[in-house]
């Protein structure tokens, strides 16, 4: 028998995370497991536009950016359904892909839950997908959610 007792919802707050959410709250009741919401703030050197660009973020940028995510991941999932399971939050820095496999790994995930844009060929190509690179290389089963048309 397949046994979820910890489900992964991994956010960035966007329409689409709204949807898997929906799907990741319904297998933790399903399944009476832990909901672990995790959030990963992209690392400031990754977005610079060349290796060496002086980088001139304000002084608190990374503090602010991870308290405001903290925040938002307080207000995500509605308390009274936090009041009947077990949820778990977390931010993370660095690659989202890799943060997400990395923390499914440490946390013994059993099934990670993630919300994809849907792009054309041509966006994927040019963006990627951080939910392809999560189905790709994740340990656990990976459930992926497009948000309805």
């Amino acid at each position: 028998m397949i046994s979820l007792r910890r489900v992964l919802l991994a956010t960035d707050f966007s329409d689409c995370s709204r949807a898997a959410q929906a799907y990741a709250c319904e297998l933790v009741e399903q399944f009476g497991g832990e909901l672990h919401v995790l959030h990963v703030l992209p690392d400031p050197i990754l977005m610079m536009p060349e290796p060496g660009t002086p980088a001139s973020l304000p002084q608190n940028y990374l503090l602010d950016l991870k308290e405001g995510a903290e925040k938002a991941l307080d207000r995500l999932i509605p308390a009274d359904w936090q009041a009947r399971h077990k949820v778990r939050r977390a931010t993370r820095l660095g690659n989202p892909a890799s943060e997400i496999i990395r923390y499914a790994s440490e946390h013994q995930i059993d099934l990670i839950v993630v919300g994809t844009h849907g792009r054309g060929a041509m966006a994927h190509l040019l963006l990627g997908s951080v939910a392809e690179r999560v189905v790709r290389q994740a340990q656990c089963p990976v459930l992926t959610i497009r948000p309805a048309r």
